[in-house]
């Protein structure tokens, strides 16, 4: 069905590693995970362990949509992976449409090592660190990895995305109904850096900005990628204090605090940001008193919450 319906959802917004504790249910303790619905194309965003019940929804849907296993509705969805830290990729063992013959899943990453990204997940997500290897998923899948020079495409003719090199500025803009991801490297992470991704439909735009460290100044190549967007999600682990404490100072960690995320925004002219990536130990009471200041100076700027969608 055709649909101009456009649509975020956080399935898991903590950095570093997951939380299990009464004092986190407001922000939620999962891992980096976010779904994005764009016409009829599912996007999601990163496989922290958000992905897992992202996928335990998406099975429940396609096993009650028939009795006939082949008559099911298919799960099809394009995976963007911005790196291979853990907290970013933990959950890809447990999303369950994996392991249907009928999905048809397409996984589109940076990796920056010697190896393909599809050797580097062999080695650290499955064979030696779980009972299951690649060649045992059921699921059609393929890995493919991207550049910053690379587009996506998504159409109404095919789930799958066509990944081409960009010709001229027109590559970046979608025709009709097409999505649009166009990727831009941001150096300032650890071990090669993150991929930051733009998904474009229907003159609306969300940018994905997580895990990289916006140094006085901010980033002007970031500024200038997430300009006009109706939608910045951008890392935001650390507050100022913590990031220059003097006795575990976060400076070079690889992260953006609070202060950087409203910068960028307020610089890229962006209508709405959504702080994310939270540092592991920032409970709901510290996040609620922090939103609460960033909330005074802007009322479209907001933390990100597991189970919150917005609509653009």
């Amino acid at each position: 069905m055709k649909t101009d319906d456009f649509k975020v959802k956080f399935w898991g917004v903590r950095g570093s590693h997951p939380v299990a504790d009464k004092e986190f249910l407001k922000y939620g303790g999962n891992t980096a995970c976010v779904e994005v619905n764009a016409g009829s194309h599912r996007i999601i965003i990163d496989g922290g362990t958000g992905i897992i019940p992202l996928g335990d929804k998406l099975f429940k849907e396609h096993i009650s949509s028939s009795e006939n296993i082949f008559d099911r509705t298919p799960v099809n969805a394009t995976l963007l992976l911005s790196h291979v830290h853990q907290d970013h990729i933990q959950g890809l063992n447990f999303f369950k449409p994996m392991n249907l013959i009928t999905s048809k899943l397409s996984l589109l990453g940076f990796c920056g090592f010697d190896n393909s990204l599809s050797d580097t997940l062999s080695e650290l997500v499955f064979g030696k660190s779980f009972p299951i290897n690649m060649y045992d998923i059921k699921a059609e899948y393929s890995i493919t990895d991207i550049t910053e020079s690379d587009v996506a495409v998504l159409s109404d003719e095919s789930c799958i995305p066509c990944v081409k090199h960009i010709a001229e500025e027109k590559d970046t803009r979608p025709k009709d109904d097409e999505v649009i991801i166009s990727f831009l490297k941001a150096p300032s992470h650890p071990n090669f850096g993150v991929m930051c991704f733009k998904i474009t439909y229907c003159d609306r735009s969300v940018v994905y900005a997580s895990d990289l460290e916006c140094y006085s100044g901010g980033s002007k190549r970031l500024e200038e990628f997430a300009r006009n967007a109706d939608l910045l999600i951008h890392d935001s682990q650390y507050t100022t204090q913590d990031y220059l404490s003097v006795a575990q100072p976060k400076q070079g960690f690889g992260h953006s605090t609070f202060d950087m995320a409203y910068d960028i925004a307020q610089s890229a002219n962006v209508k709405k940001l959504a702080f994310f990536h939270f540092d592991p130990s920032y409970n709901d009471t510290k996040l609620t008193s922090i939103e609460k200041l960033f909330k005074s100076k802007n009322k479209d700027y907001f933390f990100a919450k597991e189970g919150l969608e917005i609509c653009l």
